[in-house]
């Protein structure tokens, strides 16, 4: 079984949230990710917080659990794939990058996201859906 771990689920890790229950059961040794997802984590810190200590520590935090990911290129197959997915589907480039990276992996592929908008495809695409 591989166990794929969207944006949203990489920060569940470390927000405390009901998410966070879900994203922890559903880590795997072997969880992967895709290139994307550190950058738009990092992004995400000053939004979830305006205090410059928790701040660093959540930065922290994704960066050291980043070293546990296997992580997915984003590299021109990864590409043209989320371009199809995107003509086919009404989503946005960072969620079609996701997926298209997830379609790489052998299946069965567990997709652990909080992305209602990611669901509908992810289960389309015959993954296994894991949210809250």
């Amino acid at each position: 079984m591989t166990v794929f771990f969207d944006t949203s689920a990489v920060v569940a890790l470390h927000v405390d949230s009901p998410a966070r229950r879900v994203a922890v059961a559903a880590l795997h040794d072997a969880t992967v990710v895709s290139a994307l997802a550190l950058t738009e984590a990092l992004a995400l810190v000053t939004r979830l917080t305006d205090e410059p200590v928790l701040q660093a520590d959540l930065e922290d935090a994704i960066r050291l659990q980043w070293d546990r990911y296997a992580v997915v290129p984003l590299d021109q197959r990864c590409l043209d794939r989320a371009a199809q997915l995107m003509r086919d589907q009404p989503l946005r480039l960072a969620d079609a990058l996701h997926l298209a990276a997830a379609d790489r992996l052998p299946r069965p592929v567990t997709f652990v996201t909080f992305d209602p908008t990611q669901i509908p495809v992810a289960l389309g695409l015959g993954f296994e859906v894991v949210s809250n």
